[in-house]
């Protein structure tokens, strides 16, 4: 019963946040956006001591259930485990084997000394939440996105709009890559040994290892009716039941539940295990191996008694008080944890404005190329370029609901796969404040857009030899039209002459960077005026 509990929240858990990567609409992020708030690392970052103290009162009572039910990538493991166990040959089983602290503990320290040194590459790169998201942003969402197209074509075509199309294209390379290797890899490790990634690799499950060793409820190993069938040992997707010498490494196991099914004496069970060795019950909490060495005749007898009649039970304990414990600490991981992560439900924005324009009905547009900037441009409600990256997890959240992809991941070394803002495809119009409405590591604070229109994350800087008015000697001023706070003045490209065109100039001090110019000028490929980001945002 508690396996089929387990499962059904797992499930939950793990087609929601999928969801969240998947839903460009932003539908589901007002219902279900606090699932992303409630993974460890991202409420970490954002200093949601709430949620991080939750989880691991959740970890030092239950276990780690996060892992098994919460985390998107473990759920995905052992859904690629269940497949190869129905595939595999009889003989193909699972084994005890010992913690690989070798590979563990540095790489938890290494994850720790990128988070301090502001490594965020190398943090997302690890992070498995992140991973998550980069495999559903760059692989699945495309294919997502294709079957919306495909219903949205066929609405059209029987007078329905029911369906926006959205347009596929390669957002970063780079990411992709790095995506399609995570996924391989995982699935590789899943495939043969169960939880390999989450216990030799994943950062998250090594930290929440040092409290679930000490965890009030746990599978415990009865060594009176234990009869070394290794049944148990077989099922363990973390390969940490050792049962020749009745031993469970609980730093390892992720209350699966697999084992408690398996064993056919009554010898698991998920029950409070603090101080169970003073009680005489002969559990492995407090047991050493030779604990049960002195077992008489009656004692197997009793066993066998227990196995007939159904009594495999310890005296005020039983699968009903784990079931129970199980339920309420579900309860605390899905319920109390959305206290400190609460998502605030997406407005509707305008559909996004097609690239591929054409000039009076006849000649294609040239697509615009990304231009050099002093500094990359993060978010509004990024408190500076340093602290946007710092934080950022890399999940691509935001990246998915931005509705006029002016969000990508970067493909600069230094901020791999970390989003930068781009003008080629779009602006960032200032009534959407979407991405800082979704991001769950507080690298964009919550903003409103009246805020936005006073916040300042970069500057536009007019090259005067690509603009058209010189370069063809035609009148333009499409970017100060379309400057929605009037930063953009014309003014005559030849002062002593009152019939000389007019050329753009900006007011440095009231331009807050949203792009509006630079993705509407017209000059191609390179646009004529380019917006720079500032270290620190401030406000105009």
């Amino acid at each position: 019963m508690l396996k089929k509990i387990r499962s059904i929240l797992a499930v939950f858990c793990f087609i929601a946040i999928t969801l969240l990567f998947l839903d460009f609409t932003g539908t589901i992020q007002g219902w279900l956006g606090w699932l992303a708030k409630i993974q460890l690392l991202p409420a970490i970052l954002a200093a949601n001591f709430i949620t991080v103290a939750v989880l691991l009162v959740l970890t030092l009572v239950f276990g780690r259930i996060y892992c098994s039910v919460i985390c998107p990538l473990g759920v995905f493991q052992d859904g690629v485990f269940a497949v190869s166990r129905s595939r595999r040959s009889k003989k193909m089983k699972q084994a005890y084997s010992k913690e690989m602290k070798w590979l563990r503990y540095p790489l938890f320290v290494l994850m720790v000394i990128a988070l301090v040194a502001g490594l965020g590459s190398l943090v997302a790169l690890l992070a498995p939440y992140s991973a998550w998201g980069r495999i559903v942003q760059s692989i699945l969402a495309p294919v997502w996105q294709f079957g919306n197209n495909l219903l949205a074509g066929i609405a059209e075509k029987h007078e329905s709009y029911a369906f926006a199309s959205r347009e596929i294209w390669l957002k970063s390379l780079p990411t992709l890559i790095v995506a399609a290797v995570t996924l391989v890899a995982v699935s590789i490790l899943a495939w043969k040994n169960g939880r390999t990634y989450c216990n030799t690799i994943c950062p998250v499950g090594t930290f929440l290892s040092f409290f679930s060793r000490f965890a009030m409820f746990r599978p415990v190993i009865d060594r009176s009716k234990c009869r070394s069938c290794h049944a148990c040992e077989r099922k363990c997707k973390a390969s940490c039941i050792d049962i020749e010498n009745k031993k469970i490494d609980y730093s390892r196991c992720v209350d699966c539940f697999d084992c408690l099914e398996s064993c056919r004496f009554g010898a698991l069970e998920y029950r409070y295990a603090w101080n169970k060795g003073k009680a005489g019950d002969g559990d492995t909490a407090d047991e050493g191996p030779a604990a049960g060495a002195g077992r008489t005749a009656g004692a197997v007898q009793a066993k066998e008694a227990g196995k007939t009649t159904g009594a495999g039970k310890a005296t005020g304990e039983g699968p009903d008080s784990g079931r129970r414990a199980f339920l309420l600490g579900s309860a605390i991981a899905l319920g109390g944890s959305a206290l400190g992560g609460s998502a605030i439900p997406s407005n509707a924005q305008e559909k996004e404005t097609d690239d591929k324009k054409r000039d009076g009905g006849l000649a294609e547009i040239l697509p615009k190329t990304d231009p050099s900037r002093t500094l990359p441009l993060t978010p509004f409600g990024s408190e500076s370029v340093k602290e946007f990256y710092d934080r950022c997890t890399a999940c691509q959240l935001c990246v998915t609901v931005c509705p006029n992809n002016v969000l990508r991941p970067s493909s600069d070394f230094g901020h791999l796969m970390q989003p930068q803002m781009f003008y080629a495809k779009g602006y960032c119009r200032p009534e959407c404040v979407r991405c800082s409405e979704v991001c769950p590591a507080g690298a964009i604070l919550p903003i409103t857009p009246e805020e936005k229109t006073s916040m300042k994350i970069g500057t536009a800087r007019v090259d005067l030899d690509l603009c058209v008015v010189n370069s063809k000697s035609v009148s333009c001023g499409n970017c100060a039209r379309h400057c929605p706070v009037g930063a953009i003045t014309m003014v005559r490209s030849n002062p002593e002459d009152p019939d000389s065109l007019m050329i753009p100039s900006v007011i440095e001090e009231k331009c807050i960077g949203c792009g509006a110019c630079e993705h509407l000028c017209p000059a191609r490929p390179l646009s004529a005026i380019t917006v720079d980001g500032v270290e620190i945002h401030h406000r105009i």
